[in-house]
């Protein structure tokens, strides 16, 4: 039986970790729809469902008492947040990283 390589053995590694995080994310997220602040998650879940501008976002998220909010609840909504801009703005054919926007 034929060894994977060093490059072939890290691939393997970074899907499995990969993998293990997103679950890990799903399970955090489910969690939080289910826990104290689901009401405000669920509003912002259909939000982000449906993301069509920064502008409608911001009003959503200002709308919010964000006070009562855990921090990692919070968290959670950041980084839901995080991979709704992304989508969106690669469904618009922008760079995904802000750092791409940078003209030289």
């Amino acid at each position: 039986m034929r060894r994977k390589s060093e490059k072939d053995q890290k691939l393997a590694d970074d899907a499995r970790l990969l993998k293990a995080w997103r679950n890990w994310h799903a399970e955090q997220l489910e969690e939080a729809l289910a826990g104290v602040h689901h009401d405000v998650l669920k509003r912002l879940m259909a939000q982000l469902k449906d993301l069509r501008s920064a502008r409608e976002l911001v009003s959503f998220i200002s709308a919010q008492d964000w006070s009562t909010v855990d921090a990692d609840t919070r968290f959670i909504c950041l980084h839901e947040i995080n991979t709704a801009i992304c989508a969106l703005r690669q469904k618009l054919g922008q760079p995904i990283h802000p750092a791409d926007d940078l003209s030289v």
